[in-house]
């Protein structure tokens, strides 16, 4: 039976995250960011390897799809923890146990893990370096950790139905940097997370980056509009209109809109060193 738990000491977890994951841009954010990103992040995982029997603790698991996968390739000798702060999204084979659970309090279980993975969590949280220490911690010898995050480099528009259109997108997308940096998104966090992995003795470090271009009305875009739908208000308060903003999520939708990405995956591993004797 699937554990649904939330273990912060009230009832309500709760959290710096910008975005609302539980309201209709929400869900259709985590699905827009499972078509975008997974087959990057599985793949970079089956690289990394994961087996059959392995222990592993996936954070911030959104709808689950990772840890769905995890479960597939760990079997019924394995286990996965999937925690989240809201689980209602989560689907996920009743042998993964669910913790509805904030990580800035500690892991909601024991460690011991082979294998942790989180994806665009850690540079939500102003405690980012403690969390990384405890995730660290919680790794068995030999365990690997594995991050993925976004920097928030401009997006840069390459065509669109006009020059406004276009000039318009990079207006509204430097907004809403602006605005959830304001909020505590760290702009820089996906590249320095190498640095801290080798400060604190992680082997075999390895990374990659995922940048594609989006086009109207592709998963790309359309995740776009759904997290501007979600920062409306902070956008407004940064002086853009709501015609301007009804414009961009047409723009959106629009095949002849193209822009290299906002969204960008920095994804990096490291690898807790075996401790004597062991191979």
């Amino acid at each position: 039976m699937t554990a649904n738990t939330c273990t912060t000491g009230n009832d309500t977890c709760t959290a710096e995250y910008v975005f609302d994951s539980p309201s209709h841009a929400g869900r259709a954010q985590l699905g827009h960011l499972q078509t975008l990103l997974d087959p990057v992040t599985t793949g970079f995982l089956a690289d990394v390897g994961v087996w059959p029997g392995m222990r592993c603790l996936d954070l911030g698991s959104g709808n689950g799809s990772i840890a769905g996968w995890l479960s597939d390739r760990v079997g019924p000798a394995g286990e996965v923890i999937a925690v989240d702060l809201e689980t209602d999204q989560l689907d996920v084979p009743p042998q993964v146990e669910v913790h509805r659970h904030d990580i800035r309090d500690g892991l909601p279980v024991a460690g011991g893990f082979d294998l942790i993975h989180a994806r665009l969590v850690l540079m939500h949280l102003s405690e980012r370096e403690q969390v990384l220490a405890e995730l660290i911690d919680a790794l068995a010898p030999g365990g690997w950790l594995v991050l993925g995050e976004t920097p928030t480099p401009p997006q840069e528009a390459l065509a669109a139905p006009s020059a406004d259109d276009a000039a318009l997108a990079d207006r509204v997308i430097a907004a809403g940097t602006r605005a959830v940096q304001a909020a505590g998104v760290s702009p820089s966090w996906a590249y320095e997370v190498e640095h801290h992995f080798a400060g604190a003795g992680l082997t075999g470090i390895r990374g990659s980056v995922h940048a594609p271009m989006i086009t109207g009305g592709d998963a790309g875009a359309l995740l776009m509009s759904t997290y501007v739908a979600q920062v409306t208000p902070l956008l407004l308060a940064e002086g853009l209109s709501e015609d301007e903003i009804a414009r961009y999520h047409a723009l959106m939708q629009d095949p002849r809109f193209r822009a290299w990405p906002f969204l960008q995956l920095v994804t990096t591993a490291g690898r807790k060193p075996l401790e004597e004797g062991q191979r």
